[in-house]
């Protein structure tokens, strides 16, 4: 009855399960949005720097990429949420979730972008020449040839990027935004039992690593399975 009563108080009184719901909201759209970002302009910044590596080009897109990635992993990501939003976007009215999705993704980038470039360098050299030989334009090669073996040999990768990504947005509490942590915070200082709300979202975050887990290892094993059948 007690453990009853517990769940009844933390999250049932006052509709308080309102928080962990709207919590939950927020995280996902965060991660998922974020996640999207830091894919896209990941695979730009990484092109950008094999490009100057394989063919020394765009010297100074390369300097700049690289300096990014630089400062974006030699900060932590808490630091970058708080300059954004209280220097960056200080006189602008802005959604606190969109600043936490910007914020996110840049951060993500830069550890996406040496994901990517790592699967890059790992395409076999042989292809590379082959489709020099044939004609193709270094995007060309990118496009159609290196990128989609670059991005199936580091699926794995990609994946824990995701899920400490998901994991990371517990910072976003420090700009007002109400994710799980937070949501858990207002609920305990209503309640005064902070072990409780702390456990719920705890068992939220678990079942979402796990989950997520689980998923990217199906899609390996439908890319090893699509691999072998063009192979074969």
């Amino acid at each position: 009855m007690k453990f009853i009563d517990k769940i009844r108080d933390t999250i049932i009184v006052d509709n308080r399960y309102e928080y962990i719901l709207e919590g939950l909201k927020n995280t996902l759209i965060i991660a998922f949005f974020a996640l999207l970002i830091g894919l896209i302009l990941g695979i730009i910044i990484s092109i950008i720097r094999n490009n100057y590596k394989e063919n020394k080009k765009n010297k100074i897109l390369n300097f700049f990429a690289t300096f990014y990635i630089t400062v974006i992993r030699g900060t932590p990501a808490v630091l970058q949420l708080m300059i954004l939003y209280y220097v960056i976007f200080k006189s602008v009215d802005i959604n606190i979730v969109l600043v936490g999705i910007i914020s996110f993704g840049l951060n993500s980038a830069a550890y996406v972008s040496e994901i990517i470039r790592a699967g890059i360098d790992s395409v076999d050299k042989g292809q590379k020449e082959a489709a020099k030989v044939l004609g193709l334009s270094y995007i060309d090669q990118i496009i159609y040839i290196i990128l989609p073996q670059a991005i199936r040999n580091v699926l794995p990768a990609l994946g824990n990027e995701f899920i400490t990504l998901l994991k990371e947005t517990s910072v976003a509490s420090y700009i007002g935004i109400v994710e799980l942590i937070k949501a858990s915070d207002i609920i305990a200082s209503n309640t005064y039992d902070y072990l409780f709300p702390l456990m719920i979202v705890a068992l939220i975050y678990l079942i979402l690593t796990v989950g997520l887990s689980k998923l990217l290892k199906r899609l390996e094993r439908m890319f090893n399975i699509n691999e072998k059948v063009i192979t074969n």
